[in-house]
């Protein structure tokens, strides 16, 4: 039966992996790398063909899994005045656009408020200019970059009406951007161990041999071999851990029937918190964050999501 994309919940549908899925490695990896503040200065200097020195200066700001840098003296003063978003991605998403225009907007409320700008004033208030970078080795993409638009999920097509956000897709599998590759080191050691990994797998060797054997080849060769001889384990185990998809909602959703159960939630009480489930899911809430902010257990949310999801799934 076909998937149809026309329900309130469905059109979520990029969120439930997200919600219900750990970190896939590339990800993971990707953002273990470039939490060191000169690796990542090296990366933007390396796109933008600056020279910035200082690391101590850079302010790494982590919302849910991507990267904002800024400066760390001021909130009004982003390096070349740009507010600049780096993303990761090993599957292809077409809704990135909408993801860093809602991400761009909190970073923009949160800015207006700090320093106390009057929307409703007479003068022009400024804000840095966005810069949204999504780095990507899935498949399907056969060329060093392409671009994004916000505007091509409207309904009447890309460059229409009055709202546009355009997001970099720069393809960093082995083989491509190479000039990228050659002034940021450590964004080519990620694609050469990625690809190590990759064909290891290819090869037929099950995923802990597959990287083991990528530790141990990159090493030899002086790719990432800081990180890897000084956090082997740590790195191992973060590379290996992945949840079951199917197992992990299969039980959240059987424990969280039985919680709710116990917990006698009414359907009125259920309606009500579909509606600020799906609100909050639009926003890009995590789980947990939902059910904080709504005072209920996970187990509860979780059974609430995947309700929905399957009575979507049936249309």
């Amino acid at each position: 039966m076909v998937k149809q994309n026309t329900g309130k919940w469905f059109r979520h549908g990029s969120w439930w992996k997200k919600l219900f899925l750990n970190r896939r490695y590339k990800d993971v990896l990707f953002r273990r790398l470039f939490r060191d503040k000169k690796d990542l200065l090296d990366l933007y200097n390396a796109l933008n063909g600056s020279t910035y020195t200082d690391p101590g200066e850079l302010e790494v700001v982590t919302l849910e899994d991507v990267i904002f840098m800024k400066m760390k003296n001021d909130l009004s003063f982003i390096i070349g005045s740009r507010l600049n978003l780096y993303e990761h991605q090993s599957s292809w998403n077409p809704n990135m656009p909408l993801r860093g225009l809602l991400y761009f907007a909190r970073q923009f409320e949160g800015l207006i408020s700090f320093r106390g700008d009057d929307l409703y004033g007479g003068s022009l208030v400024e804000v840095p200019t966005p810069v949204y970078i999504i780095f990507y080795n899935g498949k399907g993409m056969d060329r060093d970059s392409r671009m994004l638009y916000l505007s091509d999920s409207f309904s009447a097509g890309r460059g229409s009406g009055s709202l546009e956000c355009t997001c970099e897709v720069l393809n960093i599998n082995r083989g491509y951007n190479g000039a990228l590759m050659e002034k940021c080191r450590r964004l080519w050691e990620y694609s050469e161990f990625s690809a190590e990994i990759e064909e290891n797998i290819r090869s037929g060797m099950d995923r802990k041999e597959a990287v083991e054997t990528a530790m141990d080849s990159c090493i030899e060769k002086g790719i990432l071999r800081d990180i890897l001889i000084r956090e082997k384990a740590e790195v191992l185990h973060m590379l290996l851990t992945e949840y079951d998809e199917k197992k992990h909602l299969k039980n959240t959703y059987r424990e969280g029937m039985e919680v709710g159960m116990e917990l006698g939630l009414s359907k009125g009480r259920q309606e009500k918190l579909i509606e600020q489930i799906q609100k909050k899911l639009s926003k890009g809430k995590t789980i947990l964050e939902i059910a904080e902010e709504l005072e209920e257990t996970p187990l509860v949310i979780g059974q609430i999501i995947r309700r929905e999801q399957e009575k979507e799934e049936v249309i």
